[in-house]
């Protein structure tokens, strides 16, 4: 901590004051940036109207990383996104800037040894008994040396931060900085304060230069997934870092772009993908802080099988309204609730709360109807992207920062898992999660959410609480014990009178199906001589219903039954779990409602048999 004491802290005024005095060194950087850009641009255009850009596509891609190398760090994280998003770039596009990930222009090792020694305060033979004499990988802030540390042995990364990044990527963040006010002030489409994105973004990479900062991100990260057992998490050593030197654990791996070689070791592409898939979603819904720069270069596969992330400079904080609320999202999309939907956004502080929601809604509606004629989990995560940014544009909506940094990450992981399969669906991998915290999480706005999702205009869905289930089985964490919980405490709390009004009204239906769907059964096991007998000479059987309502009953009893064996066969199932059940049950809440599901069965039986009688 003491090194890294002077480690810069981004503010705007840091930068105003810094390059607000050099505005001739600004303005150079300003025409070097649009010259190459601008002339890049050109070309594109003037191969697309002689009609060979499909010709001239790999050299274009190699000039556009050419392009983004040189103008620097800033610009060299604009093309590590661009690399992971095979809806967006043509291959050869995709396979040109993926060499920003690692295959960046190194400085002479020289200088990187002698800021080691500097930062450190030892000398270099000291601390290291073998360093690679050149760099194995260079990144867009620093380069990597491979070591061996003196005193223990053990093998190594070394991280040491590129001499005058600083100050480059100051300079950068001054310029879009005044972009950003720019757009803000001339570009009515764009709602959001562009400002304050740069601001953010410009902040966390000033972060990323602090060695010590991001050490202790690694280590926060690591104590979060320290009991997953696919995740792997490099440890620090921190007697060797500095705000400019970071040593960490050295981690053997393959790039997850790089398909070939990991299934090569015996390893599945789209298995490691899940578990990212997985370890985002608890990153961001769960405990709330994420990795919000997860490129090929970041993330490897290990000969094992395990997911390590590295490079922990870039991480964010999802607020826990943000969460549960994001989660809520997705219910109210899958009831079509677009009215719920447009509320939600105060929850995200999209909206100021004197705004009106109102308009917002038929925009919703105009796309999701159109978007959800499929299903939900046939939708990729840039069409909803896309669909719901037009809607954005629209109304005065103020996109936080922290979300920015969300979709970003999203993003860069469909992207990942496109390279895997074009046909890949990250909300259909998503799935078993939410699932999982929809049956499980006590949060009252989770619990409100999953009976708007059972209970859809007064009626229950059983087929969707059997997918739940179906679908929350296949996460690791899923304990059926927790899937009754929830419930339980609402419907028998003094808030849940509305719920145990449905409730007791699907009991009835349930105890109905439940009772003539084994007479049913009883009826067809028997002898065939005995059928005329107990049937009365009706050929339809014992019971003179509908084959429409018999169906119906028939199709609610064995969903229940499956709905049972499912929660039977999970692995967490144990018998003891309904003792809770029991407890509750011998509560005076319990016992009233008890009695008005026994009545209210005893109604129906006693109509049911009135009407046999009546028709008979």
């Amino acid at each position: 901590m003491t090194r890294a004491a002077a480690a810069t802290v981004y503010t705007p005024e840091l930068l105003a004051s810094r390059y607000g005095s050099q505005p001739f060194q600004v303005a150079l950087r300003a025409a070097e940036v649009l010259s190459k850009l601008g002339a890049f641009g050109l070309t594109l255009l003037l191969d697309q109207r002689r009609g060979d850009s499909s010709e001239k596509r790999r050299a274009r891609a190699v000039e556009l990383r050419t392009i983004l190398t040189r103008l620097g760090p800033t610009f060299v994280k604009i093309g590590q996104g661009l690399s992971t998003r095979p809806d967006l770039c043509p291959t050869e596009y995709l396979e040109e800037l993926s060499e920003l990930q690692d295959s960046l222009p190194t400085f002479p090792d020289e200088e990187a040894f002698a800021c080691i020694e500097r930062e450190l305060g030892f000398p270099l033979d000291s601390i290291y008994s073998a360093m690679s004499p050149s760099p194995i990988a260079a990144a867009s802030l620093g380069q990597v040396y491979k070591a061996r540390l003196k005193f223990s042995g053990q093998l190594v990364a070394v991280k040491v931060q590129r001499p005058g990044i600083e100050d480059a990527i100051g300079r950068d963040f001054y310029l879009l900085r005044g972009l950003g006010f720019l757009i803000n002030k001339y570009v009515d489409f764009i709602s959001t304060d562009a400002v304050a994105l740069i601001d953010e973004f410009a902040r966390r990479v000033f972060q990323e230069l602090n060695y010590v900062q991001e050490g202790q991100n690694a280590r926060r990260f690591k104590k979060l997934y320290a009991d997953k057992q696919d995740i792997l998490v490099p440890d620090i050593f921190w007697d060797y870092t500095s705000a400019k030197v970071l040593t960490m654990e050295w981690i053997e791996g393959v790039k997850l772009n790089q398909q070939a070689a990991i299934e090569s070791q015996g390893l599945k592409v789209l298995d490691l993908v899940n578990i990212g898939i997985q370890c985002s979603l608890r990153q961001l819904l769960e405990y709330g802080y994420f990795h919000a720069d997860p490129h090929p270069g970041n993330i490897l596969a290990t000969p094992e099988g395990k997911l390590a992330f590295l490079d922990f400079g870039m991480m964010s904080e999802t607020p826990e309204d943000a969460r549960v609320a994001i989660i809520g999202h997705v219910v109210h999309m899958v009831n079509r609730d677009y009215e719920a939907m447009a509320r939600d956004y105060y929850a995200l502080d999209f909206l100021e709360p004197d705004v009106d929601v109102s308009p917002i809604v038929p925009a919703l509606k105009n796309f999701f109807d159109d978007a959800l004629d499929s299903t939900v989990s046939e939708l990729n995560f840039k069409t909803i992207v896309d669909g719901l940014g037009a809607v954005l544009y629209q109304y005065p909506f103020n996109v936080p920062a922290y979300y920015a940094l969300i979709l970003r990450s999203l993003t860069v992981l469909e992207g990942l898992a496109l390279y895997a399969d074009p046909n890949f669906k990250v909300l259909a991998a998503s799935y078993p999660y939410f699932a999982k915290r929809l049956l499980t999480d006590p949060n009252p706005y989770l619990r409100d959410a999953l009976i708007e999702l059972l209970f859809k205009d007064g009626k229950f869905r059983w087929n969707r609480l059997e997918n739940l289930l179906v679908q929350g089985r296949q996460d690791r964490e899923f304990v059926a014990k927790d899937a009754l919980q929830p419930v339980l405490k609402l419907l028998l709390g003094p808030d849940g009178e509305e719920l145990r009004v449905l409730v007791v009204k699907e009991a009835v239906r349930v105890t109905e199906a439940i009772t003539f769907g084994t007479l049913i059964d009883s009826y067809n096991a028997a002898p065939e001589f005995l059928k005329p007998l107990i049937s009365n000479g009706n050929p339809g059987g014992p019971f003179k219903i509908s084959d429409v309502e018999r169906e119906q009953m028939m199709e609610l009893r064995d969903t229940v039954y499956r709905i049972w064996g499912l929660l039977r066969s999970s692995d967490s199932f144990d018998p003891s779990l309904l003792q809770p059940i029991v407890q509750v049950l011998q509560e005076p809440e319990a016992r009233v409602f008890g009695s008005r599901v026994a009545g209210g069965v005893t109604q129906r039986l006693a109509a049911r048999l009135l009407q046999q009688l009546l028709r008979i």
